[in-house]
């Protein structure tokens, strides 16, 4: 880091709470994210016109798709902002590790994904009429939404600069998370369905092993990414 540089965390905070403030101030990300999220659960809720038991059994399956759809769009618009308005340029020049970038901006992305996640549950809750609002349901969210995010942040900011980065993004990203869904739609169900800890304990791992790896190669990587 440079002399006279602002502190590794300050400046993490800077990028984020600048996220957060400035989608508070024109709603852009956040409102197209929970619209989407709201419109793809209204779709399932009428095309699964199921019995009870079956119904229950794709809960897990229709929320976590729910969720990744709705943070892809999310993390699309997170990156493409910054570079539409000239921001990126202006953030490569701060005398800062470019490694600052990447936890302000993940950080900001998982927090937009959580605030979609607990506005869709209570909504999810009643069209489905199931509980969600489980602590262990609550720590799989948490869990899997950071590996995502950890991931996503990544590979947004090497689709930014491309003609297509709409679509350029899911490509790149639905095959590298694909553990994370598995572990998290295997471990929502387990909760769903009242299983035990053994059972759900190996997906739970499968979390924590994938974000903390996914997490510590983006954020060693990202530097080199970002200057491509």
């Amino acid at each position: 880091m440079k002399t006279g540089a602002p502190s590794f965390w300050k400046a993490i905070a800077a990028i984020f709470w600048k996220d957060i403030a400035t989608d508070f101030r024109s709603r852009e990300m956040i409102s197209a994210m929970l619209i989407f999220a709201l419109m793809v659960l209204l779709i399932f809720n009428f095309a699964l016109e199921l019995d009870a038991k079956t119904r229950a059994n794709v809960i897990s399956g229709v929320l976590w798709v729910t969720i990744v759809f709705a943070g892809t769009l999310g993390l699309t618009r997170s990156m493409a902002m910054e570079m539409d308005r000239g921001c990126l340029d202006g953030l490569l020049l701060v005398p800062v590790d470019r490694t600052v970038i990447y936890l302000g901006k993940a950080l900001s992305n998982w927090v937009f994904i959580l605030m979609v996640a607990l506005i869709v549950l209570p909504v999810f809750s009643i069209l489905y009429n199931v509980n969600l609002f489980l602590p262990g349901l609550l720590l799989v969210i948490l869990l899997a939404s950071e590996g995502y995010v950890a991931v996503g942040t990544l590979l947004s900011s090497m689709s930014v600069q491309a003609r297509t980065r709409d679509i350029l993004l899911p490509i790149l990203l639905f095959p590298v998370i694909i553990p994370v869904l598995v572990a998290a739609v295997k471990a929502t169900n387990g909760y769903l369905q009242g299983f035990g800890w053994t059972d759900i304990s190996i997906w739970m791992n499968l979390l924590i092993v994938y974000d903390v790896i996914f997490t510590v190669i983006s954020f060693l990587v990202f530097e080199y990414v970002i200057e491509e």
